[in-house]
């Protein structure tokens, strides 16, 4: 594995303010539904768990794993679902916890995927919308930071596996 140092891009402190916020404008738009949580493993378990705990709207908790097959670190654009969601979707409100959102295929993919189960409605909450790679329009519906382009780590984002313990986020910085 290249060697690499990480520098720390958003705090604990300020990770916390967004899930707050994100919190209670989703209590306010679902104020007197109840909605299920669609967490797509394994990045965005980290935000879910700091987020259900603000929420005061009903929910369930469902998970879904994805991947996508490409040369290297490039995605093919195709979408692989190892997990899907075990509930019953049809008429009830869902909305999709995400850590990052980078080319948007994915997003994409699992949006149309779920919509074809007919629920009343379909939204996504994403930590971090990184617009580098977008290869694919798709707008969250509630969004914590907006990046332009980094390779990140931290709060459930991973590097080989590691460091989706650190409570911020850090940039990875490939050494020479």
């Amino acid at each position: 594995m290249k060697s690499y140092h990480l520098t720390p891009c958003i705090s604990e402190e300020e990770i916390d303010q967004q899930v707050a916020r994100l919190a209670d404008q989703i209590n306010l738009d679902y104020a007197g539904k109840a909605v299920i949580l669609v967490c797509i493993l394994k990045g965005a378990v980290v935000l879910l768990a700091d987020l259900i705990r603000q929420l005061t709207v009903p929910v369930e908790i469902d998970f879904v794993r994805l991947s996508s097959y490409g040369l290297g670190a490039e995605t093919s654009g195709t979408v692989h679902i190892s997990k899907d969601v075990e509930l019953p979707i049809q008429d009830r409100h869902v909305l999709v916890v995400e850590d990052i959102i980078d080319t948007g295929y994915t997003m994409k993919y699992l949006v149309d995927y779920l919509a074809s189960r007919h629920p009343k409605s379909i939204k996504v909450c994403a930590l971090i919308d990184k617009h580098e790679r977008r290869k694919v329009e798709f707008q969250a519906d509630y969004v914590g930071f907006h990046l332009e382009k980094g390779f990140i780590v931290g709060y459930g984002l991973d590097y080989s596996e590691k460091h989706r313990q650190l409570t911020g986020i850090f940039s990875v910085e490939f050494d020479d």
